[in-house]
């Protein structure tokens, strides 16, 4: 089966997540903090360091446990930033005269 290749918005999703991760793991050890979500220390490795950029929700789910994170609080700091919208353009009325 051959993979899609990520979009840069998902590689940054995923660097997004990888530093939220390392925050919230402070101090701990990545082995603790891994085992405490029932995870190989590897796979938090990857996650951290984005090249794991888009792991499975399961994955995801335990580690918030483990660290005390909402599923809510990591969507919220790992969404794609929002676009930005140009203001309109106010249209031109011609004068006549």
């Amino acid at each position: 089966m051959v993979r899609t290749p990520l979009t840069p918005e998902e590689r940054l999703r995923g660097e997004r997540l990888g530093a939220l991760l390392r925050a919230a793991r402070g101090e701990r050890s990545m082995a603790a903090v891994a085992a405490s979500a029932g995870i190989s220390a590897e796979t938090l490795r990857k996650i951290e360091t984005g090249r794991a950029p888009t792991p499975a929700f399961f994955t995801v789910a335990a580690l918030a446990g483990a660290l005390g994170l909402s599923l809510d609080e990591i969507l919220g700091r790992c969404a794609a930033e929002p676009a930005v919208v140009p203001a309109p353009v106010p249209a031109v009325v011609p004068l006549i005269a």
